[in-house]
C-alpha cells in the first residue's frame, strides 16, 4: 500500500504582511505548492501593497485576493517551517509555538522607499526578484 505524502506547512512572518511575506507566499506557493502548504503573516498587519500585487501579476502569480493577517491567528497550528523575512519580524518572534525550524532571511522592506511610482515597481521588483531567487535555493 503507497503512503500518502502530507505537505509540509510553512509560515513566512513580516511586520505588516503586506509586501514581503505575501511575495514570498505566493512565490513558494507557485513554484513548490506540490510539496508546501503556504501561510503568510505580521506581527502588525496592515493590507497588501497594491505594487506587491501588481509585481507579481508581472510574473503570473495573482496574490490579489491575499489579506494580511495576524500570526496570532497560526499561534495554534504546527510549521515545518517558521521564516522572518524581515528584522523587525525576527527581533518581535525570536520563537513561534508550533515551529520545528526557524529561518531567517531579512530582505529590505519596498513599502518604505520614497520615489515615483515607476521607481516604487523597480524596488518592488528587486525585492520580488531576490525573495524568489532565495526561495527556489532554499526549497529546490
Amino acid at each position: 500500500m503507497r503512503q500518502i505524502n502530507k505537505k509540509k506547512k510553512v509560515l513566512f512572518i513580516c511586520t505588516h504582511n503586506s509586501a514581503r511575506s505575501q511575495m514570498a507566499e505566493g512565490l513558494l506557493k507557485h513554484f513548490h505548492g506540490d510539496r508546501y502548504d503556504v501561510y503568510s503573516a505580521g506581527t502588525d498587519p496592515t493590507k497588501v501593497n497594491p505594487y506587491a500585487i501588481k509585481v507579481m501579476e508581472e510574473i503570473g502569480i495573482d496574490i490579489s485576493k491575499n489579506y494580511s493577517k495576524n500570526i496570532d491567528k497560526f499561534l495554534n497550528d504546527d510549521f515545518e517551517f517558521i521564516i522572518t523575512v524581515c528584522d523587525r519580524a525576527n527581533e518581535f518572534c525570536p520563537f513561534f509555538p508550533g515551529g520545528k525550524k526557524r529561518l531567517h532571511k531579512s530582505f529590505e522592506d519596498p513599502s518604505e522607499f520614497e520615489g515615483s511610482n515607476q521607481e516604487k515597481l523597480d524596488v518592488f521588483r528587486q525585492i520580488r526578484d531576490e525573495i524568489k531567487e532565495w526561495i527556489n535555493k532554499i526549497f529546490t
